[in-house]
């Protein structure tokens, strides 16, 4: 980032760090709805109805903000895991071979665009009760 003088905000030069930048406040962005989700879901219902409204307001901004910029969330939760998924699983040494595995929690969610993956996601696994 270049900085013009002491009073004028920095510009910023390069496009892929503007990208970069986008992707982090999205992730943050995801992290904290999640948490605020948790916090409402306390709440009696009356006072719990406004404030989901105004996540959900909150999260439609966030998406409309990504796909501005061609970029999209991908939630996975309660999806069956694959090794190939574009997410590392956190727990997945305790997990014998033969384990059929859900996706039980996103820690951060997958950011992908038009031409493909642009941030892998971080999940918990559980094992599937067939």
């Amino acid at each position: 980032m270049e900085t013009a003088g002491p009073s004028t905000p920095p510009t910023v030069s390069d496009p892929n760090q503007t990208e970069k930048s986008l992707i982090d406040i999205a992730v943050e962005s995801w992290r904290f709805s999640r948490l605020f989700a948790r916090v409402v879901s306390k709440l009696d219902a009356g006072e719990a109805g406004r404030y989901t409204n105004q996540l959900r307001y909150f999260q439609k901004k966030v998406e409309e903000s990504l796909a501005a910029a061609g970029l999209q969330l991908v939630n996975i939760e309660g999806q069956p895991f694959d090794p190939g998924m574009a997410a590392s699983a956190l727990n997945i040494a305790d997990f014998g071979p033969d384990d059929t595995l859900l996706v039980d929690q996103m820690l951060e969610p997958i950011i992908m665009d038009s031409a493909g993956l642009k941030k892998q996601g971080t999940v918990m696994l559980r094992k599937a009760h067939i």
